[in-house]
């Protein structure tokens, strides 16, 4: 069954410097079962063709590579600049990796989903992935989500924030104090998590997940990925990872979830220990 994409993106984790892990880490919410599941399965082939940005949907300031996989946005000055997705979804669970280096953002650097017509550029120095009603963004350097052009709060929500006990007495600060709401670094890698069938859209970094961004998503709609910029030379690479349909993950999967947590990370070096089939025990190694 090949490598799980939890052990993918683990690999793919050491590839770069430390990030914001630590805050991210007490901003996570638990994944539901079905995300797990996506999360613990393999990553669909490079190629697929969820993988690609629209060569018609996208600014004419924004140039694809061969591929699709990849936008690059010209060095145009006073240019707000987007891109969405080639194919949409309607359905299902699905997962995206969006690799966008820190350093090529700039202001106005915006992940999100948008409807069909979404604008995808405008004059000026604009947020344009949720600057409408047919889209919803998270501004990276900001944390602010966007929609309809209004800024809907920070995300992940800094009201998670708050000290303990221990750490407010250190710092002469009261407890349940919230603290300062410093916008955190985003890493390069981003997963969005478009759930159709629910009508929410949320993100994973550093393997947290951040919880959801945006609720209420029209349903029946095609939805797509869509990114929009300001920065001139920023490339920002998009990858389809995996998707579910709307129905209950299967009992194997979830059996395999379970003996996984118990063993821990480390488990491929207990699996042969089991008293389970030769079967089972390969199963259990390729969903680490």
């Amino acid at each position: 069954m090949g490598l799980s994409l939890s052990a993918w993106l683990q690999g793919r984790k050491a590839d770069r410097p430390p990030s914001s892990s630590c805050a991210l880490r007490s901003l996570a919410v638990p994944t539901s079962s079905r995300l797990e599941v996506i999360l613990n399965s393999s990553p669909v082939a490079p190629g697929d063709s969820r993988s690609r940005w629209s060569s018609v949907h996208c600014s004419p300031h924004v140039h694809l590579s061969a591929s699709k996989e990849e936008a690059r946005r010209s060095p145009v000055e006073r240019s707000s600049d987007g891109v969405r997705a080639e194919k949409g979804v309607t359905g299902g669970l699905h997962v995206w990796e969006v690799v966008w280096n820190p350093n090529q953002r700039g202001s106005h650097a915006v992940l999100g989903i948008s409807r069909h017509s979404c604008p995808l550029q405008a004059s000026g120095y604009n947020v344009l992935i949720g600057g409408d009603c047919q889209s919803w963004g998270w501004e990276l350097q900001t944390n602010q989500i966007w929609h309809n052009g209004q800024n809907r709060g920070a995300y992940p929500e800094k009201r998670r924030r708050c000290c303990d006990g221990a750490a407010a007495s250190s710092q002469h600060i009261l407890p349940g104090t919230q603290l300062a709401e410093t916008p955190i670094a985003i890493p390069e890698r981003i997963l969005m998590v478009l759930d159709a069938d629910a009508a929410t859209v949320g993100f994973v970094v550093d393997s947290y997940f951040l919880g959801v961004a945006f609720g209420d998503l029209p349903r029946g709609v095609e939805l797509f990925p869509a990114v929009s910029s300001v920065r001139g030379g920023a490339c920002i690479r998009l990858r389809y990872l995996n998707g579910a349909t709307r129905d209950p993950p299967a009992l194997l999967a979830l059996c395999g979830l379970c003996v996984g947590r118990h063993l821990g990370p480390r488990r491929h070096n207990h699996t042969d220990k089991l008293p389970l089939p030769p079967a089972l025990q390969r199963y259990l190694l390729s969903s680490q």
